[in-house]
């Protein structure tokens, strides 16, 4: 039997857990390794990728970035999210938020660690990207439209520093880095929708709030339609394997997206929305081994 210290404490780690989201930053990371076996250097023997402890500190760095970031946006957002997810909340506030802000900073120290192992360079990239995510916390998040692309950008960032250490900046990088940030920047607007409550409440001028739910869903579609332009780009210019199932499917997948969102009206109906691209960008990430299945075969078979 645990000691009720001890359950005090696993229910801490879990509270803290909850607030910097650890299974969106590990499948960040999974995301980032996918990204460089199958991407950006698929000459490369296997082992050189996966041990290669310039990238795994690379990775680190962008992980403990990360929950920095979930951990300062959370502490600005707490009001709001008692509204919005009250039982989310009380589990976070397990943790006090002197207890955050003393992790947030040793999180952000590490990221700059971790990255003074790499290079001069890399401690710029992730100290400009710490202060990215502060400010958006702090400031850009209550800008009317420009908090949804500067959070949407800022969930791009990590795997630039990627592509710059390979050196790799080939057009079909950018293309699938379009689409991605297209589906975040949609997915942030549906957040929007389904937080809708709590922005009224504590006055946040998000696009639903100042323009309505009809405007913000026209914003939707607007982006949800843009995807087709890298996804065509994709299929017809550019070789991506069987990675081209997924591309066909996440078509379907934004049609039903668009059906689905014009007769939403309940905060369910955007949770279930926020669900699906979630899903689709979640999907995305494991179809990565898909460009190359000969890579696959040779190197696990």
């Amino acid at each position: 039997m645990l000691s009720r210290k001890n359950k005090l404490l696993i229910t801490k780690a879990l509270s803290l857990f909850s607030v910097v989201r650890g299974y969106n930053i590990l499948v960040i990371v999974i995301a980032q390794y996918l990204t460089s076996i199958y991407i950006l250097a698929p000459q490369l023997p296997l082992g050189d990728v996966v041990f290669d402890p310039n990238l795994l500190m690379l990775v680190l760095a962008s992980a403990v970035a990360i929950a920095g970031g979930y951990i300062i946006n959370n502490f600005y957002d707490s009001e709001k999210d008692l509204i919005n997810r009250p039982r989310k909340s009380m589990l976070d506030r397990l943790v006090s938020q002197r207890t955050k802000l003393s992790v947030y900073f040793v999180l952000n120290f590490m990221s700059v660690v971790f990255a003074s192992y790499v290079s001069f360079r890399a401690v710029i990239f992730f100290s400009a990207y710490i202060f990215g995510i502060w400010l958006y916390s702090h400031k850009f998040k209550r800008i009317t439209g420009l908090g949804n692309i500067i959070a949407a950008m800022l969930s791009v960032t990590p795997f630039f520093a990627v592509f710059i250490y390979y050196s790799n900046f080939d057009t079909v990088i950018f293309v699938h880095a379009t689409f991605l940030f297209l589906l975040l920047w949609m997915r942030e607007v549906v957040k929007d929708l389904e937080n809708l409550k709590g922005d009224l409440t504590l006055n946040y001028k998000t696009v639903p709030v100042v323009f309505g739910e009809n405007p913000a869903k026209g914003l939707i579609t607007a982006l949800c339609i843009s995807t087709l332009i890298p996804i065509i780009l994709l299929l017809t210019y550019y070789e991506v394997g069987y990675m081209d199932y997924y591309f066909y499917a996440s078509g379907l997948a934004l049609i039903g997206f668009l059906v689905v969102l014009w007769r939403s009206k309940r905060k369910l109906h955007y949770l279930i929305l926020h669900g699906l691209l979630k899903g689709i960008i979640v999907l995305g990430v494991f179809s990565i081994v898909l460009i190359n299945v000969d890579l696959i075969l040779k190197r696990f078979l």
